[in-house]
């Protein structure tokens, strides 16, 4: 099941908050060890996210390939289709467009001192906001809030494709 939820204390999405940015939070529960790097990987080569990723390549020049996702996942790269990466550690990732104006985050929190290891799975957004021409102020725009139901159910979708693809890459109680 997917939730959303606040940001961890520790997030490295948490410093858009209090940059008027929206920022949003997804959670879910797998019962299996998963590696940070296999979390990644497996976000960004589901069927869902290939979708995507067809459009940036028709639509903004900015092709990629599986080859590609897993160099993200293991650190070999900074840069995945529209992405570069702003931030990372051990157990997380935090991407920046090309524009500047959207960030996507991935987090994963695995408790193996349990009899049954399981990992908590966590996908975010920040949309930045801009300067608005006509009233002076900071402002998202009227096409994200336009979208912002779409965006919402979007990133559960996401996450429960990365999900899938997980449980289906091993058995439960399989090691990393």
């Amino acid at each position: 099941m997917i939730k959303a939820c606040e940001l961890p204390d520790t997030a490295l999405l948490r410093k858009y908050l209090g940059m008027g940015a929206f920022c949003d939070c997804y959670a879910a529960e797998i019962a299996l060890p998963v590696s940070h790097a296999e979390f990644v990987e497996a976000f960004y080569t589901t069927w869902v996210f290939k979708l995507e990723r067809t459009l940036l390549a028709l639509f903004v020049s900015r092709p990629s390939s599986d080859a590609q996702a897993q160099a993200l996942a293991r650190g070999e790269s900074d840069k995945f289709a529209a992405w570069h990466v702003e931030g990372r550690t051990t157990d997380q990732l935090l991407l920046c467009d090309f524009q500047g104006r959207t960030r996507s985050w991935l987090m994963s929190a695995t408790d193996v001192g349990n009899v049954s290891p399981a990992t908590r799975l966590y996908f975010g957004s920040a949309v930045v906001p801009v300067d608005d021409p006509r009233s002076g102020r900071k402002s998202l725009g009227l096409v994200f809030r336009a979208l912002l139901g779409f965006h919402k159910l979007y990133s559960r979708v996401l996450l429960r494709a990365a999900l899938l693809r997980l449980s289906r890459s091993r058995p439960a109680g399989a090691r990393p």
